[in-house]
């Protein structure tokens, strides 16, 4: 396998595994809380969004991101939300392929990216019903940071 294969059967394997079976408010907060604790404690400079459909349910920016984190955050769940994968697992794909997201999609790059950092939230016998989204990081770091929080919540 290339290293494109692995990174994609390793996403995907988060993706079949992550699943929930129930989110509320209650549970974006607990997450989102989690997700900025994790954070902290590596110094790490992060925007938090986490959503259920339109609806945003925890939105956290710690010192030292911006106004871009926010919109990086807003690009990359877009892609979750188009495709029902992780921005990271979208953007391997197309990799995969030799393609590249940016060239390839043709989606408006300044409302998507296919960057790593935005994971589906996904209910057992229901599908994706939202996202949660980290920017500030790498892209693989961002992605690490979800999946590191959603397996301690789903606990």
């Amino acid at each position: 396998m290339t290293a494109e294969a692995d990174l994609i059967a390793e996403l995907t394997e988060q993706e079949q595994r992550l699943v929930l079976d129930r989110f509320g408010n209650d549970d974006a907060w607990r997450l989102g809380a989690l997700l900025v604790e994790l954070a902290r404690e590596r110094g790490a400079a992060v925007t938090v969004d986490i959503r259920r459909g339109a609806q945003q349910l925890f939105h956290c920016a710690l010192p030292g991101t911006s106004a871009d984190n926010d919109a990086w955050t807003d690009r990359k769940r877009r892609v979750v939300e188009r495709y029902a994968e992780s921005s990271y697992l979208v953007g391997a794909r197309f990799r995969a392929k030799g393609r590249t997201f940016e060239d390839s999609s043709r989606l408006d790059l300044d409302r998507y990216a296919a960057h790593g950092g935005a994971f589906p939230i996904r209910l057992r016998g229901t599908g994706v019903i939202g996202t949660v989204a980290v920017s500030g990081l790498s892209q693989a770091e961002d992605h690490a940071l979800v999946v590191e929080a959603l397996e301690r919540h789903l606990g």
